[in-house]
């Protein structure tokens, strides 16, 4: 996996109900590879203060056989690929004649 986000809310501790946010790794909000990159789960547990909301975001890697994560890259993805090497032309520049 490539991120987590978890976030409990509910009362915590106090009379107030509050939101707890924890968040690691590389995580997407928005687009279209959200629906392929981001699985979730939601689950309550019901206390003896009330009910605590427990939601549960994980980013998977990408995986080129479709296994382990989605198929399709990333859009923003970057290959760098190495440069050519430089070819010797015969030595001499190229000297045209020019047209009046």
């Amino acid at each position: 996996a490539k991120g987590c986000e978890v976030i409990v809310s509910g009362k915590l501790r106090a009379a107030r109900a509050k939101a707890m946010k924890f968040k690691d790794g590389y995580m997407i909000s928005s687009g279209y590879p959200v629906n392929e990159y981001i699985t979730g789960a939601v689950r309550h547990v019901l206390l003896r203060q009330g009910v605590l909301g427990i939601k549960v975001k994980i980013m998977l890697d990408w995986d080129p056989t479709g296994k382990q994560g989605p198929k399709t890259p990333l859009p923003d993805q970057i290959t760098v690929h190495q440069p050519k090497d430089d070819e010797d032309m015969g030595g001499k520049p190229y000297v045209g004649k020019a047209e009046v």
